[in-house]
């Protein structure tokens, strides 16, 4: 689906008005899907549609995903929350996630960011350089 330029500029207004204090409120999300599909504006599709991508962007880079190989200890999990939220600011959902496959370490995936420290990561850099 093709989205004009005025779509996107509409998509934006609407989704800043549902932030507050730099935070998206799922209840104005939910009305202002609502207020939209009642309306039916021009191009109310192409507008909810990336207005729907926008939300989503936003819900990824507030989201923490965190694999490990063992489970990990409330006091690591404890530091682990205080540095990421450091660095991407606080009020990240985290969700933690045991891989034995990965042999060791960490993966931590926010938004598009992937810090990688895992055992298995290290062993294919090593295989690749070889």
């Amino acid at each position: 689906m093709r989205i004009t330029k005025q779509a996107r500029r509409e998509a934006k207004q609407l989704f800043r008005s549902c932030q507050i204090e730099g935070r998206l409120d799922e209840d104005r999300v939910r009305r202002v899907v609502a207020e939209v599909i009642s309306r039916k504006p021009r191009d109310y599709l192409a507008l909810l549609s990336h207005f729907h991508r926008l939300v989503k962007l936003d819900v990824q880079r507030r989201t923490a995903r965190i694999e490990s190989a063992v489970p990990l200890e409330a006091a690591t999990r404890a530091i682990l929350q205080q540095n990421l939220e450091r660095r991407y600011g606080a009020g990240l959902h985290l969700s933690y996630i045991e891989k034995p496959a990965l042999i060791g370490g960490l993966r931590v995936r926010v938004g598009s960011d992937v810090l990688d420290g895992t055992i298995r990561a290290r062993l294919t850099r090593l295989a690749e350089s070889l």
